[in-house]
């Protein structure tokens, strides 16, 4: 029990005082930068999602 209880003390130590947290503002950038990006990624798999969609519906289609 004692290593149990060491353990969450020497955690709680380290996201204390050792972890260099992100400022508000590059936080800001960094999550701007996600979206933008996650949004970029997902335009390009719903193109490539209807291209496919037209292949194999003329392909289909053809029989």
């Amino acid at each position: 029990m004692n290593k149990v209880i060491s353990f969450f003390k020497e955690s709680y130590f380290e996201l204390k005082e050792k972890v260099t947290w992100p400022k508000w503002g590059e936080l800001q950038n960094s999550s701007t930068l996600v979206l933008i990006a996650s949004t970029i990624f997902a335009l390009v798999i719903f193109g490539m999602d209807r291209v496919f969609e037209a292949i194999l519906g003329a392909f289909y289609n053809s029989f």
